[in-house]
């Protein structure tokens, strides 16, 4: 049965001991579905934060009680009122002052069905946004010198997400790729080019090197206990002669959210991603907009190989490779002719373009999006297909959240803005 705290407020006119008694009906539609748990501010401070946690406004005159305890209850404050003993009316005053400390806050309220279908909406919610908490992201190098919109605060980040922004050196892959295991390298790359279509440009010692980097970034990964990176990937170009592609695409599909150019906006959306909807997220830079037919080509030179099609249409896993063979090739990296680059064929379907951005991630562009055709201009990225957006594209022209954008199967639109929302 799932858990969920209730923190319950009330006037000194109302004894705690009655909550369960005098709300029987609140607890009698939640406890069929929800293990609840009863809590005081006190004891949610020293609780388990991965368990959505509502602050239950049980009457009026509770708001003396909501200020006291404002700087110990849970970011984003929920509220929960079923109307009895003036609780609504508190809650309304409560929910105007959480607006003017500028923290997020929201009323649920109603009784039966009703009631339960707005629990359960933001218990979703609430969930996903606990398992960013604690979540450390590497900015492994520094972010690209011409990434001069994509930068976070990562204080402010810390304080408003829970999510940890560590830079590592990125000497720290340049030294770990200098010690790989040749073998281990062999055997990854005899991997990824016997999954591939096709291998057009690079040679066999250029899939190796690629998979040193992968090798490499896992060692950092699991030094410093990473959740998810962004790689100062063309630095290392210079450095090591061979990309990253390869590696953050594997990456990507062991379910470590991977980005390339020092790009902190973007991995955080690509951690948010995975936490939402539990696919790998595409970053893809919107290469051609075209405002007539509403559509984007989106490229990139690398992307994770369960992202791809499928010869057969099985379902793609990484331990069992025999019974499926996605559709891709090897490339060099595009910009700079060498290394190991990905072009994936992408499947047909609904997609969601989204992106978090802002110093602070306080920004978000959301839209749905149906595939067009997979393309191969030779001028763009490698991995290169076309949307036709919901959303008006002159967005990307007129406003836009920064350059990468991030690509998921599957319309999770509505999902994305009920959690921002909140």
């Amino acid at each position: 049965m799932k858990k969920l705290n209730l923190i319950p407020l009330c006037s000194d006119l109302n004894r705690m001991g009655d909550i369960t008694e005098s709300h029987a009906a609140l607890f009698m539609t939640l406890r069929p579905q929800y293990d609840v748990q009863i809590l005081s501010p006190d004891q949610y401070a020293e609780s388990d934060k991965s368990v959505p946690t509502f602050v239950f406004i049980a009457s009026g005159g509770s708001e003396e009680r909501f200020v006291q305890a404002f700087d110990k209850l849970p970011r984003p404050i929920v509220l929960l009122t079923d109307g009895l003993q003036n609780s609504l009316a508190a809650s309304l005053e409560i929910n105007t002052w959480t607006h003017q400390q500028h923290v997020p806050c929201q009323t649920i309220h109603g009784e039966g069905q009703a009631l339960l279908d707005q629990v359960n909406k933001v218990y979703t919610e609430l969930k996903t946004l606990s398992q960013l908490y604690g979540k450390r992201i590497g900015v492994i190098g520094t972010p690209s010198s011409w990434l001069i919109a994509s930068g976070v605060d990562y204080a402010a980040v810390r304080q408003k997400w829970g999510v940890e922004y560590l830079q590592i050196p990125l000497q720290e892959v340049v030294d770990f790729y200098e010690k790989t295991d040749m073998n281990e390298a062999d055997s990854v790359a005899t991997r990824v080019m016997q999954m591939a279509s096709r291998i057009i440009e690079p040679s066999v010692p250029d899939v190796v090197a690629a998979a040193r980097v992968y090798l490499a970034i896992k060692s950092v990964v699991n030094k410093y206990k990473l959740d998810a990176l962004t790689l100062q990937c063309f630095e290392l170009i210079s450095q090591i002669h061979t990309t990253g592609c390869l590696a953050l695409a594997l990456l990507n599909d062991e379910g470590i959210p991977a980005g390339c150019e020092g790009d902190e906006q973007s991995v955080f959306t690509m951690l948010l991603t995975h936490c939402l909807t539990d696919c790998p997220g595409f970053m893809a830079n919107p290469s051609k907009v075209c405002t007539k037919e509403n559509t984007v080509l989106f490229a990139h030179c690398t992307i994770g190989i369960s992202q791809t099609s499928y010869a057969n249409g099985a379902i793609y896993h990484p331990d069992a490779l025999t019974y499926a063979k996605p559709v891709y090739s090897l490339r060099t990296h595009f910009e700079s002719g060498i290394g190991v680059a990905i072009q994936g064929l992408m499947p047909e379907g609904d997609y969601t373009v989204v992106k978090f951005g802002g110093k602070q991630l306080d920004k978000m562009f959301v839209s749905k999006a149906e595939f067009m055709d997979n393309t191969s201009f030779e001028n763009v990225c490698r991995t290169q297909f076309i949307l036709k957006l919901e959303k008006p594209v002159n967005y990307f022209l007129e406003n836009p959240i920064g350059n990468h954008h991030i690509i998921v199967p599957g319309d999770w639109q509505k999902q994305f803005m009920q959690f921002f929302n909140i």
